[in-house]
């Protein structure tokens, strides 16, 4: 260990910002899909209308999906607890979700095989799920989380789950898959905006536009029930960054407010909320000002800072425990070990830069309007 540059705890957070940089990207980079998906049936009327909508995704959703197993990935290797409680205890949500997102590239690849509008129409349809429901299901999952997930560890931290699927569906969850969903519509709306021209900008505009008055609404909202409604946890006991992962080793207690004491604590967190709710004001803004790049850009600000505000609310807190606290996961005490995340900096290190380099090259190459002509000349169009 003693070649490693970094000790235990700096390489625990660096992962926790790392993984927070992962889930950000996939709701950035695939959550567009996402809101485009959800949005096929409303911004177009025609069959090729909806064929320049499908267009604007169609050649980089696959490698916008990059982020999701990357997401996935870190979790497995940085967090084994983590990995192993939240893909048991939300098994039911998880398929729903791959099921969902399943309908996509067969949705994708069956639509225009045949020219039959009955056909197209019902695969346009489950194109609709798979992005409306992702969307959602992401969102009651965070909700979820917040509220603390119903598992336990025994005396070998073995994970016990002891709730069901349809606890995860109570009102609180699904206000936060609301955020989610109006969040990545917004941003989907943002992207149409910027692809498209004519009839389908201007209705991707107007369902931007009350998507944005959706998200300020929705997140304030839930801050408000965070605030009155929902209680936090806070670790009672010494924080040690260097010690051994055993969750079971630290006090941990259920107090009204803790998840916003951080603003108090660390000031600097306050700029998460702002920038989610700025964000979504700007893109609001653009979206009248029948600006066409900004409301992407600002959506994906928007994005940035709600997903942050949860983050940095609950750190170090990342699983918390609703039947016994003492079993929440941290930050300092779910990882996997030193020479484990060190390994994975580096591999993160080389790769990371390939990823982000041949996404930059594909949209450099995919870059400017989709038309109903350029999709009637290109062969290789959906």
């Amino acid at each position: 260990m003693d070649l490693i540059p970094f000790d235990y705890a700096t390489l625990r957070l660096v992962w926790w910002l790392l993984l927070g940089v992962l889930l950000i990207g996939f709701a950035i980079m695939d959550g567009f899909d996402l809101g485009v998906a959800a949005l096929l049936p409303f911004t177009a009327r025609s069959d090729d209308e909806r064929r320049v909508v499908l267009n604007t995704i169609g050649p980089v959703w696959e490698g916008n999906q990059i982020w999701l197993v990357l997401g996935g990935g870190a979790i497995f290797a940085a967090w084994p607890p983590l990995y192993a409680v939240s893909f048991s205890g939300f098994y039911i949500a998880m398929i729903l979700i791959l099921f969902a997102l399943i309908l996509r590239p067969v949705g994708f690849t069956f639509r225009s095989q045949i020219s039959n509008p009955r056909w197209r129409s019902v695969w346009d349809w489950a194109l609709f799920v798979s992005g409306a429901v992702p969307a959602l299901v992401f969102g009651v999952a965070v909700g979820n989380v917040l509220q603390g997930v119903p598992f336990r560890l025994d005396d070998t931290l073995r994970p016990f789950y002891e709730g069901n699927f349809f606890q995860l569906l109570n009102p609180f969850a699904l206000l936060a898959g609301l955020v989610s969903l109006s969040m990545l519509v917004m941003h989907g709306a943002g992207m149409l905006v910027w692809k498209t021209e004519g009839p389908i900008q201007a209705r991707a505009r107007t369902y931007g536009g009350l998507a944005a008055l959706a998200v300020i609404a929705l997140f304030l909202l839930a801050g408000l029930w965070v605030w009155i409604g929902i209680d936090g946890y806070v670790i009672t006991s010494a924080v040690v960054g260097d010690g051994p992962s055993n969750p079971l080793a630290k006090t941990v207690e259920m107090q009204a407010g803790a998840w916003l004491a951080a603003y108090t604590t660390r000031p600097w967190t306050m700029a998460a909320p702002i920038l989610g709710l700025a964000g979504a004001a700007i893109a609001f803004l653009a979206f009248l000002a029948r600006r066409e790049v900004l409301p992407f850009l600002a959506s994906a600000v928007s994005i940035l800072g709600i997903i942050s505000t949860v983050g940095l609310a609950m750190f170090p807190v990342i699983l918390p425990s609703s039947i016994d606290p003492r079993s929440s996961l941290t930050v300092f005490d779910a990882s996997s070990s030193h020479y484990t995340l060190w390994m994975m900096v580096l591999a993160t290190v080389v790769f990371l830069p390939i990823v982000l380099a041949y996404t930059a090259f594909v949209y450099r190459v995919m870059r400017g309007k989709v038309t109903a002509a350029s999709v009637a000349d290109n062969h290789h169009s959906y």
